[in-house]
């Protein structure tokens, strides 16, 4: 992919409370779907978007997740951990990892503890295509008050945005995946917010795209979500682009 350098951070270090008792010895980042850790499907598709440089923050049980970086820098990333003795919530972490666009023209957000069939190259063109400091990705939830939800102007422009909304005006919710320039990623470091979608995104209306996946898209935060998607993959309800069915896993 041309147009400069790209990293990406995976917000993967919560608690999985829901999936407990699972979760009291697995990471929910590595619970496995299809016999494959959550991350690896990420990682997959990061890599089939030419991206390679990848920071993960890490919380609960951080040492599978080192042994799964491990692995993934053997296998060609450049990976690098934020470990958090106390969680600093979405946007905290952007705020500790300021540095992180020194040297890069963009970075992938993604919230690691969804599984889906996004093509994140294509996310990225559409992202540089439309020039906004932010892209969002928009998927259509049969549930608007539990999501974060947007509303767009003809142009793909978000005009609002509203967390976990009593009344929701669409059902275009926001699937936990950005992209944004440099300057907007530091941006929301200098914030020093602790919630993406309660006080970042509400102060990139108006100069934010979003963008609507119309694949696959599911929160794993319950085993009736983690069962859903095991058997959806299954039968064949991921389309992955192509080549980013690498299966670069966690052993070399």
């Amino acid at each position: 992919m041309s147009g400069g350098r790209i990293k990406a951070l995976l917000l993967a270090g919560g608690l999985g409370t829901r999936l407990k008792p699972l979760t009291d010895t697995v990471p929910k980042c590595l619970v496995e779907i299809g016999s494959r850790p959550l991350l690896d499907y990420w990682f997959d598709a990061l890599a089939a978007a030419g991206v390679r440089d990848v920071l993960i923050n890490t919380h609960h049980l951080p040492q599978p997740v080192r042994e799964f970086l491990a692995a993934k820098s053997r296998a060609g990333f450049r990976t690098a951990e934020a470990f958090e003795p106390t969680l600093l919530g979405s946007a905290g972490t952007i705020a500790a990892a300021a540095q992180l666009a020194d040297d890069a023209d963009h970075v992938i957000i993604v919230y690691a503890d969804n599984l889906s069939d996004v093509d994140l190259g294509a996310l990225v063109e559409t992202h540089r295509s439309q020039g906004q400091p932010m892209t969002m990705l928009l998927f259509r939830t049969p549930r608007p008050s539990a999501s974060g939800i947007a509303a767009l102007d003809a142009r793909g422009t978000v005009v609002e945005f509203v967390e976990k909304p009593a009344q929701p005006q669409s059902d275009l919710a926001n699937a936990g995946v950005y992209v944004v320039t440099a300057e907007a990623w530091r941006e929301i470091a200098a914030m020093k917010a602790f919630d993406i979608g309660f006080e970042v995104l509400p102060r990139f209306i108006g100069r934010m795209h979003g963008l609507l996946h119309p694949g696959y898209h599911r929160d794993i935060g319950t085993f009736e979500a983690l069962e859903a998607a095991r058997a959806d993959l299954a039968r064949g309800a991921l389309h992955f682009p192509s080549s980013s069915l690498l299966h670069t896993g966690t052993t070399s």
